[in-house]
């Protein structure tokens, strides 16, 4: 196979045993606030310096190795071997093998955000209608694997949010991903949703989905909700990591090294906390890091410094930690479709990628994650079905080495029509429905030109068009239950 292999490599073996020397250095001299008594208690169980007086705890070198160590041998697990779970903006792959690239990799459309650039070029607070046709278009576009929430419906109760937009999710696309829970008691509503749809608590880990996340508050602090969540999740079985999102220069260090310290010190933090709640834990480790620009304090997903790291912390992850997964990626701090969305986008999901992320999102958005576009996900779908179009390459066989055919079709001949071009082209051209390959004459004479006005129209065919397979009649009825339970509960 003549396809894309080996990876692009940011960080030697020393460099990377200098990072983990950080972190552990961290743990142990400078340790970790956490806001959560019980939490205090099961790592004070586990072994770990508790002072309960200002909620700091330190973890011991060994600690921290045993967990790390734990979380390796974990991964070989047979029962566990080749799961792969939607979690937060991508998934986690629970499987032991080498660093490779990952050709196959995922796309995940998501985020939660607040606002969304409409179809008539107007940004305005997202709406329930919004939610429901963000994840119609997502889950007709091709190269979109998972969709957690593209946007969130502002007029819907704060406190209701996730489990009414779950509901909601679960409707309209048969490609559900991770979702975002905001408190414990979300956690509730959403996994029985989960349960309602895979059967039972068995199957629901057998392949998990719908599955929230605790995330760190850095520089170094796990507030008391956080816990909340993350050991709600540990304690009912279901795979759980503590992301962390530390910013350089104003929540870490302003290098990127010191910002991978900061970011693996507050993810292996929560490694050890579910190991201590349960030896047997699905728990893993997860990072997002930024560096914030200086002159706005805006936190740029998509600059060539934060691209390096998060290639770099992606390599760090799988293979000084032996933990495949994939990373935050696909974005744009530009506010509309364009040039800069298009370069941004294209090279923040690419280089991760070939630092062999399984899978990158969340896309579709624009204004560094706080507006939805859905002309931009139509385009980062074509973008993300150009990389993977890349990273295919093609077949060397003896059929597509095509000798006989050139005998056949001889000097001066033409292959155009010629049965075996017929048959290879679909599989070999990459024929796309946006991209412009045409004379300018052939251009003016168009009705719809330039990308985003393709883009456009190719969104209004599929929300005039497209409807997810439909839910057993049984099960929505039991979903739409589940959600005036939680209305009644915290409404």
């Amino acid at each position: 196979m003549g396809k894309a292999r080996g990876l692009i490599s940011y960080l030697n073996r020393d460099e990377m045993e200098k990072i983990h020397s950080g972190v552990l250095a961290v743990l142990r001299d400078i340790g970790m606030r956490v806001e959560h008594p019980e939490a205090l208690s099961y790592l004070a169980g586990a072994g770990c310096i508790v002072d309960n007086a200002t909620n700091i705890v330190k973890f011991s070198e060994s600690i921290v190795e045993n967990a790390v160590a734990h979380m390796r041998r974990d991964y070989t697990l047979t029962n566990r071997k080749g799961i792969r779970v939607p979690m937060r903006y991508t998934e986690m792959r629970f499987a032991s093998e080498e660093p490779k690239l990952h050709t196959d990799f995922v796309v995940n459309a998501g985020g939660f955000v607040p606002f969304v650039l409409d179809l008539d070029g107007n940004r305005r607070e997202a709406t329930m209608q919004d939610v429901i046709d963000s994840i119609r278009l997502a889950d007709a576009l091709e190269n979109i694997d998972l969709i957690g929430l593209p946007c969130a419906a502002m007029e819907v109760p704060h406190e209701l949010r996730p489990v009414v937009m779950t509901a909601e999710l679960i409707k309209n696309t048969s490609k559900p991903g991770g979702i975002e829970a905001w408190n414990k008691n979300d956690i509730k509503y959403i996994t029985e949703m989960a349960l309602t749809l895979r059967g039972g608590m068995e199957e629901l880990k057998k392949k998990p989905f719908l599955i929230g996340y605790g995330e760190a508050r850095s520089p170094l602090c796990i507030d008391h909700n956080m816990c909340e969540i993350f050991m709600e999740y540990i304690k009912m079985g279901l795979p759980q990591s503590l992301d962390t999102m530390p910013s350089a220069g104003v929540t870490a260090p302003a290098t990127s090294a010191g910002t991978i310290v900061m970011g693996l010190a507050e993810t292996l933090a929560g490694l050890v906390l579910g190991y201590a709640m349960d030896n047997d834990a699905w728990v893993s480790i997860d990072m997002c890091p930024g560096l914030a620009d200086m002159r706005t304090m805006a936190f740029p997903y998509a600059g060539a410094d934060r691209i390096a790291l998060t290639a770099a912390v992606n390599q760090m992850m799988r293979e000084f930690y032996g933990r495949p997964g994939g990373c935050h990626a696909g974005k744009t701090d530009a506010c509309y479709p364009g040039v800069q969305a298009g370069f941004e986008k294209a090279l923040s999901m690419l280089f991760p990628v070939l630092a062999g992320a399984t899978g990158i999102g969340t896309v579709g958005q624009l204004e560094g994650g706080m507006t939805f576009s859905y002309v931009q996900l139509v385009i980062d779908d074509e973008i993300a079905g150009y990389i993977k179009r890349i990273l295919r390459g093609f077949e060397v066989t003896d059929e597509t080495l095509a000798v006989d055919v050139i005998k056949n079709v001889g000097v001066n001949g033409d292959f155009l029509g010629h049965e075996h071009t017929a048959a290879r082209y679909r599989d070999e051209f990459y024929l796309s429905d946006l991209l412009e390959r045409m004379p300018m004459a052939m251009w003016e004479k168009q009705a719809v030109r330039g990308m985003e006005e393709k883009a456009r129209e190719k969104c209004e065919r599929i929300l005039k068009e497209h409807r997810a397979a439909p839910l057993d009649a049984a099960v929505e009825k039991e979903i739409d239950k589940i959600v005036k339970k939680a209305e009644a509960a915290l409404g």
